[in-house]
């Protein structure tokens, strides 16, 4: 591990503990706006991800670690910790939302090119998007202002909910695929087509989704279809 690596580990770090104290005690009389401020701001970590010379490292050092200790903060951990289901977040949404970041780096390092381990690092980016910008203004903006109301699978949408993540997704894209560019990442040619049509597809799939586990369902579709449209 090389010094660019431990330096962004530590600035991570600091910069994730920041946000859960703020989502913990300055917004604990609002769990709900709470909860989708940590999702939204912890998100904002795919911003450092390029800046890792080995992917691994994210994975053994940082979202690997963070996955575990919240498996213990649920319901279904060995071993139980008081006050387990913060006030930021429900039983199972923030493991799986830690969980598929470890498993889209991992995979996707693992197909990459051994001369360059984050060739796909791209990919995993894109593909969190869905979950942290557009699930996490869709929720906030659609509790706040849906009025045509849908239910699928038992759980209850908004229109403008729906819309909400449909348009985020889309300029998030655009912004990190620009960002990424900017910064010498290795990148396919820019297409708003498969944005706009990758973005739609998210959508359903977190309409269609029940509970927490879009977090895992909405990123692993979405970086499967950037994978087959954009590298296939």
């Amino acid at each position: 591990m090389i010094f660019t690596d431990i330096l962004a580990l530590i600035v991570v770090y600091i910069y994730v503990a920041v946000i859960f104290v703020v989502a913990e005690l300055v917004l604990k009389t609002r769990p709900e706006v709470s909860r989708k401020f940590l999702h939204i701001m912890v998100g904002n970590m795919i911003f450092a991800m390029p800046f890792f010379s080995d992917p691994w490292v994210m994975v053994w050092f940082l979202t690997l670690p963070i996955t575990i200790g919240l498996f213990f903060l649920t319901e279904y951990s060995p071993i139980k910790i008081q006050n387990s289901v913060t006030e930021s977040g429900h039983a199972l949404g923030l493991f799986f939302y830690a969980l598929i970041w470890t498993i889209l780096i991992a995979v996707f390092t693992m197909i990459a090119p051994a001369k360059d381990p984050k060739f796909y690092i791209w990919i995993v980016a894109l593909a969190i998007v869905p979950m942290v910008y557009g699930d996490g203004f869709a929720a906030l903006i659609g509790q706040k202002f849906g009025r045509l109301k849908y239910t699928v699978f038992g759980g209850q949408k908004s229109v403008e909910g729906s819309l909400t993540m449909f348009v985020i997704t889309s300029v998030m894209s655009v912004f990190v695929w620009m960002v990424f560019t900017s910064i010498g990442c290795t990148m396919p040619e820019f297409n708003i087509v498969y944005i706009l049509m990758i973005s739609a597809v998210a959508t359903v799939c977190e309409a269609l989704s029940y509970g927490g586990i879009d977090n895992l369902t909405v990123p692993a579709l979405t970086s499967i279809l950037y994978y087959l449209v954009a590298v296939l």
